[in-house]
């Protein structure tokens, strides 16, 4: 993505709540632009936008419905949902636009907003390169006439048709009774919907993570700090233990004896579950340069093809729709599940887990470890100044260091895409391998950029 854009990020629009970018003026003048670049034809125009728990959340709300009016668009007030909850609603309600207000797994100091195309799906680069052209253009000629102006409404029932939407994903006749599970809704946008639709398919739950206050997002709880989550499904005797984040695009699992399951393995279970009862709908499964190679192997052995993308879930979903392939995702735990939603689903990914847990009658411990993982081993190197990839030093490095792992280890470079800094990734069959390759890297990293200095 171009470094030289001025408010869209690797993810929408981030930052901290009430500073730029994330302020008052530019949310508003977001709801103009995309407003006014989603208005087509001569029919009433209509934008779905939902949020997080967030404090901020109420005033980045109002500054977009006000823009999204202005424009001459109907807003419809959904308030707080998981982020696929808001593209699934998108299409549904055969809407122009949808927007989630939320940073995802961050803080509750920040806040971000992403948009959806009236397909459901995340923006491309160029579609909000031309929103942010308009963002900081004078638009004062092509805003609403008075009798023109937008109206805004809340949909009652938008939690219930997610609801529905999720219950649906499992297979004809599946249900619950018996399970004990533990839910950890981050504190977010799922802290209602995802316990009713478990405890509605015949669950026993118990919540963590399910009273926001506004400032208790992501603290403590979620996929990011998923401790609790594992202390308690070991003390309540739980069968499975699920942990989302602020806005429930992804999520973690925590098998019956506290231990983490993350992305990488639930993808490979959904794969060569969906494989086996011919549910796949192309032999690739699509996921990150960052997912081990221990599921490459894996899903080789079922005779699927992993295909690697670039970091974020959109790339993932990107490439889905190329290839026709209907099961991807993360390793942080985003899993894109295409035949039921065109983004990541924390919850539906969890039901599909759930679905084979009920089936194969073993406990998770055995069900949801699918691979033996390769070392893995991530490090950050902080910079100044240019990029230090391009520098010759760090570059013969890397040729170096590749050519000593051959066909059994890989090594990632990759900027961030907030901050300035290298992510150093090294995973190989040998521990000490990993370890000396991502230290000799690192170094040669650390000195290239010294030496600029």
């Amino acid at each position: 993505m171009s470094k030289t854009r001025q408010f869209f990020g690797t993810d929408g629009i981030r930052g901290k709540a009430n500073t730029a970018p994330m302020t008052v003026e530019v949310a508003q003048k977001l709801g103009q632009a995309a407003g006014l670049h989603f208005r087509r034809g001569n029919h009433r125009h209509r934008v779905v936008v939902g949020k997080d728990t967030r404090l901020s959340g109420y005033m980045i709300e109002c500054a977009l419905v006000a823009g999204f009016l202005s424009a001459g668009m109907d807003v419809t007030l959904v308030g707080p949902l998981p982020t696929p909850a808001i593209a699934m609603l998108t299409r549904s309600l055969r809407a122009d636009l949808g927007v989630m207000i939320s940073a995802s797994h961050n803080p509750f100091s920040d806040n971000g907003i992403k948009l959806f195309g009236p397909d459901g799906f995340k923006l491309s680069d160029q579609e909000e390169a031309d929103v942010e052209a308009l963002m900081t253009a004078d638009l004062s000629d092509r805003l609403a006439s008075p009798s023109e102006i937008g109206r805004a409404s809340r949909l009652n029932d938008a939690a219930g048709r997610y609801i529905e939407q999720a219950k649906a994903s499992l297979p004809k006749g599946c249900r619950l009774d018996g399970l004990k599970i533990v839910i950890d809704c981050a504190n977010g946008a799922a802290y209602r919907v995802a316990p009713t639709a478990l405890w509605e398919l015949g669950a026993e739950v118990i919540r963590l993570g399910c009273d926001p206050d506004g400032v208790n997002i992501n603290e403590n709880c979620g996929s990011t700090h998923p401790e609790a989550l594992c202390r308690a499904v070991v003390e309540h005797g739980a069968d499975l233990g699920i942990a989302l984040d602020g806005d429930a695009d992804r999520m973690l699992l925590a098998d019956e004896t506290g231990h983490l399951v993350d992305g990488d393995q639930i993808i490979g279970l959904i794969a060569r579950s969906w494989a086996n009862a011919g549910r796949l709908a192309s032999s690739s499964i699509v996921t990150t340069v960052m997912s081990n190679m221990g599921l490459e192997r894996f899903l080789a052995d079922q005779e699927l093809v992993l295909e690697r993308t670039a970091v974020g879930d959109r790339y993932v979903v990107e490439r889905m729709r190329e290839n026709g392939a209907n099961v991807g995702g993360e390793q942080s735990g985003h899993v894109v599940l295409s035949d039921f939603a065109t983004t990541g689903d924390g919850l539906l990914a969890a039901l599909q887990v759930l679905a084979v847990l009920v089936e194969d009658g073993r406990p998770a411990s055995e069900v949801c470890r699918v691979f033996a993982p390769y070392p893995q081993l991530l490090k950050n190197i902080r910079f100044a100044g240019p990029s230090p990839l391009s520098l010759p030093e760090v570059q013969a490095a890397r040729v170096d260091i590749e050519k000593q792992l051959g066909n059994t280890g890989r090594l990632v470079l990759r900027e961030s895409g907030t901050e300035p800094l290298v992510r150093v990734m090294v995973e190989a069959e040998d521990a000490t391998t990993v370890e000396h390759a991502v230290n000799s890297m690192c170094a040669a990293i650390t000195s290239a950029t010294h030496a600029v200095a």
